[in-house]
């Protein structure tokens, strides 16, 4: 073939066909094709967006239980610390309100047994008074010798002794 023989008429008849060909395509399937792959694109880019937010959002969460966690461990300390301190104390004053109690009842006793005390200590005079009246009536009645009056009396004091 010739460079002569070419046909410039068939030349342009196959470019004006391309370019309709073109426009056609362009126009009908390339639009269309060219707007759902920039759906896609944008969906996507969408997509990576709102992971990226949801990663930031889930690490950001994260941070805040471990401050809450840890929070919780500081007030649990501090409870525990404050309960032995209570127990502590509710202990001593157990013990002090214990003394006291011990205390207050030691008095009492001793009192209650100075009192005993003092009862007998004036029954015991009451009775050494009646009984040296009585060997007082006797001496006088009798008008003993000292021998007889020195025996009377220990047999009174014998006697008081065993009543006593």
């Amino acid at each position: 073939m010739n460079l002569g023989d070419f046909g410039w008429g068939t030349v342009l008849f196959q470019l004006i066909g391309f370019g309709l060909l073109l426009w056609l395509l362009s126009k009908f399937a390339l639009r269309p094709l060219l707007g759902v792959m920039q759906k896609r694109q944008d969906m996507i880019n969408d997509q990576i967006d709102s992971a990226e937010r949801n990663r930031k959002e889930s690490e950001k969460m994260i941070e805040e239980q471990k401050e809450e966690l840890k929070q919780a461990r500081v007030e649990a300390r501090e409870l525990i610390e404050n309960a032995k301190k209570v127990g502590e104390q509710q202990g001593k004053d157990i013990v002090r309100e214990a003394k006291a109690e011990a205390e207050r009842i030691q008095h009492q006793a001793l009192a209650e047994i100075r009192n005993e005390k003092e009862q007998a200590v004036t029954e015991l005079r009451e009775q050494v008074a009646s009984l040296s009246v009585l060997i007082a009536q006797k001496v006088i009645e009798k008008e003993l010798d000292a021998s007889e009056q020195d025996k009377l009396v220990q047999d009174y004091l014998k006697q008081a002794g065993e009543e006593l």
